[in-house]
């Protein structure tokens, strides 16, 4: 007798989410030696603000969702609400003071949380020569964003590759992760979803810190980071299009092989471990346990 698979909505694809998966689900929870952690609480994804009108739904009614940190920089949200202009001019309600507001899904919490914040710039900038750090501030002065960025792109992340950035954020943005962990210790704040741009980098470093908290081995930590190459697949060529503006190279669209195993080595050698570090940024020992209980 032939048996049937029952397709449910959690399974199907959304329509403008990308990268979007349950990180309980993500994790190679078939291996015998992962880590079961409950699912249907935490969910990671590239950018949400273009969502369908039934995307949106799904994520207020099928998936209950509570809470969203979204870990863009402030000039991210500027340039996401100048690319959505008119959705937002043309909402049936009055033009909300934040721009953003109308792109927010109704009954959701949203944290902001810049992982990426001054400390972590400013140590990027810091690296640049005095002729290339004034070229930045003057062109970002007079508007032109996209080329101050690929001043620092260009002579600064590109030579730091995916793996270094990681590592800076480790060092220079403590008071952003203790932000979004003081939101992750509230069980209230569950099913919560946490999202940056493509979902892959500041997101992955996000999970990553959350999984070796929970004790998740880290081959099931890379095969949930491994799967943003195909989740951010269908946006790859225009994602290349605006990597190389800014001047870094294509692999910065992709996912670093060894990531999940040198950043962890990172955390092992400079701090002591995952609970160590956390301590660093200021997130307890009670804070810590706590999240554990609720992915148990």
């Amino acid at each position: 007798m032939a048996t049937t698979t029952t397709t449910t909505k959690k399974d199907q694809p959304f329509q403008k989410i990308l990268n979007f998966r349950d990180i309980a689900l993500s994790t190679n929870p078939n291996s015998p030696n992962s880590t079961p952690l409950k699912p249907g609480l935490l969910y990671r994804s590239g950018i949400p603000d273009n969502a369908t009108p039934i995307d949106r739904l799904r994520l207020s009614q099928d998936y209950n969702l509570k809470t969203i940190i979204d870990l863009r920089t402030d000039s991210e949200h500027v340039e996401q609400a100048r690319k959505n202009a008119k959705k937002i001019s043309t909402s049936p309600v009055t033009e909300p003071k934040d721009p953003a507001e109308a792109l927010r899904i109704p009954g959701v919490r949203y944290e902001y949380i810049s992982l990426n914040g001054h400390p972590y710039s400013s140590a990027l900038i810091k690296q640049l020569s005095y002729w290339n750090t004034a070229k930045l501030f003057g062109l970002y002065v007079v508007g032109y964003r996209t080329e101050a960025i690929r001043i620092l792109g260009e002579n600064v992340m590109a030579k730091r590759g995916l793996v270094g950035l990681a590592e800076d954020s480790l060092r220079h943005s403590k008071a952003e992760v203790k932000a979004v962990f003081d939101v992750l210790s509230e069980e209230s704040n569950y099913p919560l979803l946490v999202h940056c741009t493509q979902g892959k980098d500041r997101t992955g470093l996000v999970v990553l810190l959350v999984l070796l908290l929970l004790g998740v081995e880290k081959e099931a930590i890379e095969v949930d980071y491994m799967a943003s190459v195909k989740g951010l697949e269908a946006e790859r060529e225009e994602r290349l299009v605006q990597i190389r503006a800014i001047g870094l190279p294509d692999e910065f669209a992709g996912c670093a092989e060894g990531w999940v195993e040198e950043v962890s080595r990172c955390i092992e050698e400079e701090y002591g471990g995952i609970e160590k570090y956390l301590e660093r940024c200021g997130v307890t020992r009670e804070q810590q346990e706590r999240i554990r209980k609720i992915f148990r």
